[in-house]
């Protein structure tokens, strides 16, 4: 879905599934159980954030901002004062779903 909306601006992320590779994790400085609880990015292609490691909420805001209609949303999810409600929120969801999945 992200490919699509993203169009070649989605060329240059390449997906990683996080299925037992927990010393990969680690090598990148990234705690297993919280990369079951948050998105990770890493970015390699940016002078602002070369070889940066972003997660939760700021990483979903540096992907909606590669994707012209989701730019205004992630204007909105990197407000001060609306940020640390909308992580909470997203935290308890992804907790609850993990949970009812089993995974947690």
């Amino acid at each position: 879905m992200y490919s699509r909306l993203a169009g070649k601006r989605s060329q240059n992320i390449s997906w990683f599934d996080i299925t037992g590779k927990d010393d990969e994790l680690k090598a990148l400085g990234i705690d297993p159980q919280l990369a079951l609880t948050e998105l990770h990015i890493r970015i390699d292609n940016s002078e602002e954030y070369a070889g940066a490691i972003k997660s939760e909420l700021d990483a979903y805001i540096i992907l909606m901002q590669r994707v012209f209609w989701l730019k205004p949303l992630a204007a909105l999810l990197a407000m001060p004062l609306l940020k640390p409600h909308l992580a909470r929120a997203y935290h308890t969801h992804v907790i609850k779903r993990l949970k009812k999945q089993g995974r947690l």
